[in-house]
C-alpha cells in the first residue's frame, strides 16, 4: 500500500494559494486514479483505491500546514505503512515557479509542514516531490507570499508542475522511486 500526501491548508480562503499546491496534486490524482477523497478521519481528508494494481491512499491533512505530520503519522500507523511507501508533495520557495524536484531525503529547509512531518516520523528519509513557488520580492514577508495566489502569468507553469507531479506519482506506483527521480529531475 502506498500513501501519497499533498500538503496545504484547509478552507476555501486557501484554495489556489502557493502553499496549497500539494493539495492541487492530490485533487489531480483523485481524478486521474478515480479515487474520491470521501473519508474524513486521522485529522485529514482521504480516499483509498487501486491504481495500476497498487493499493493507494491519497491524503490531504486538515491540521493546517504546521501540524501536517500528525495526520500523516496517524494514517501510517493505522494502515501499517512503511516509510518507503510514503510520498509527500509540497511547495518550495527555493525552486523557480513550476519546477519540480524529487528527493528521497533532506532537511525541512524552513518548511513548517515538512518540519512537522519529520518530527512525527522521526526521520528525514522519505520520498518527496517539491514544487517550486519561487521567493517573494524583497520587502514582502514570506507568510503573506505563500498564502497568496499565483500571478496569472504563472498559471501555465503551475498547471504543468501539478500535471508532472501527478505523472511522477503514477510512475512511482510502477517503478522504484530512484528511477522516477532520474526521469523527472531533468
Amino acid at each position: 500500500m502506498k500513501l501519497i500526501v499533498g500538503l496545504g491548508n484547509p478552507g476555501k480562503q486557501y484554495d489556489q494559494t502557493r502553499h496549497n499546491i500539494g493539495f492541487e496534486v492530490i485533487d489531480a490524482l483523485s481524478s486521474k486514479f478515480a479515487i474520491p477523497l470521501n473519508q474524513s478521519k486521522f485529522k485529514g481528508l482521504y480516499g483509498i483505491g487501486f491504481y495500476s494494481g497498487e493499493k493507494v491512499i491519497l491524503l490531504k491533512p486538515l491540521t493546517y500546514m504546521n501540524l501536517s505530520g500528525e495526520s500523516i503519522r496517524a494514517v501510517m500507523d493505522y494502515y501499517d505503512i512503511d516509510i518507503e511507501d510514503l510520498l509527500v508533495i509540497y511547495d518550495d520557495l527555493d525552486l523557480p515557479v513550476g519546477k519540480i524536484r524529487l528527493r528521497q531525503k533532506g532537511s525541512p529547509g524552513g518548511h513548517n509542514g515538512i518540519k512537522s512531518t519529520v518530527a512525527h516520523l522521526g526521520t528525514q528519509q522519505f520520498n518527496r516531490i517539491r514544487i517550486g513557488i519561487d521567493r517573494p520580492q524583497p520587502g514582502m514577508n514570506v507568510p503573506d507570499y505563500v498564502l497568496g495566489r499565483f500571478h496569472p502569468d504563472e498559471k501555465a507553469s503551475t498547471e504543468d508542475a501539478v500535471k508532472k507531479s501527478a505523472e511522477a506519482c503514477s510512475a512511482w506506483l510502477e517503478k522504484p522511486f530512484l528511477q522516477v527521480m532520474n526521469e523527472y529531475n531533468q
